[in-house]
């Protein structure tokens, strides 16, 4: 059988682990990497095996691309790559009007083009969303509360590193509980720089705008680095006329590996999918997974 063919878009955090998520699945061959020009030495430097370019043209057989790119260069990156014919998975993680947005201008491109393209696939969103989903079902009515951390937040992070003057950053996603964070911000600034400017447009990105944010200098972001996270998912509701049904959900993960293997497994999911674009919740679970569709039911169900 014809391996599914797969294009891995920035060699970050989450790239390499794509990358490392391709390497192992039995039914995907890695094409080869796309990484921005200034870092691409270092890139073929430590996948010697693998064609490294800063050209999506020069990718070859490929059927499927993980754009493994900060949250808000994905609406024209994933235009420019569903135009060479390829399915995309994102992990876009604004969430609400946003998200739809994005899913209504892709679902238009996918359809044209005759692709699929699956967007906001991470753990949150993503699998995540399919948890608070199943909570959701087996008690309809209730509360649940989505509690991220302690760890360091790849979109916060990202956002803040965006920002003119900003050399390097972290941010730190500490839960309050019932769903209220508060993010810690390490900023590493370039000379001459104001850290007031640089504080005041990190406060009015909506990244920052729900929860409390607490922003600090440091003069070597890196030995702060830590990229573990987690998150707890909790509900309280009612199944029927019962009351007091308790669920909780607790995982502890290395973020940029699990975002990487999520898109990975949803890369799969794509060449199953009809032409549009999708979120994860939308998606049947099996077809995230390798094999063969009768023997995952009979050893999942």
């Amino acid at each position: 059988m014809k391996k599914i063919g797969v294009v891995v878009i920035g060699y970050g955090n989450v790239g390499k682990g794509a990358v490392s998520a391709v390497e192992v699945a039995p039914d995907m061959e890695l094409k080869g990497i796309i990484e921005r020009p200034e870092a691409i030495d270092k890139c073929r430097e430590e996948n010697r095996e693998t064609l490294v370019s800063d050209k999506i043209d020069d990718i070859e057989e490929a059927d499927v691309a993980i754009l493994a790119i900060p949250t808000r260069k994905v609406p024209e990156v994933a235009r420019e790559v569903m135009s060479k014919g390829l399915n995309i998975v994102d992990s876009f993680d604004l969430h609400g009007n946003e998200l739809l947005k994005l899913k209504e201008d892709l679902n238009r491109v996918a359809i044209e083009k005759g692709q699929a393209a699956i967007i906001a696939a991470g753990w949150d969103p993503g699998t995540d969303s399919i948890v608070r989903a199943t909570l959701e079902m087996m008690a309809p009515r209730g509360l649940t509360y989505t509690n991220f951390g302690p760890g360091m937040s790849m979109g916060h992070t990202c956002a803040v590193k965006e920002i003119a003057g900003v050399e390097d950053a972290l941010v730190i996603t500490i839960p309050v509980d019932t769903g209220i964070h508060r993010r810690m911000v390490y900023i590493q600034r370039y000379p001459g720089t104001s850290f007031e400017d640089i504080s005041s447009e990190i406060l009015q990105d909506p990244y920052f705008s729900n929860g409390e944010t607490f922003i600090e200098d440091t003069d070597n972001v890196s030995e702060l680095v830590d990229v573990g996270h987690g998150v707890r998912i909790n509900r309280k509701g009612i199944a029927g006329k019962t009351h007091n049904q308790m669920f909780s959900y607790d995982i502890r993960v290395t973020n940029p590996a699990v975002t990487g293997q999520v898109m990975v497994s949803s890369g799969r999911a794509t060449m199953k999918m009809q032409p549009g674009a999708y979120t994860m919740l939308e998606i049947p679970p099996v077809f995230f997974l390798a094999g063969d569709q009768n023997e995952l039911i009979s050893r999942l169900v």
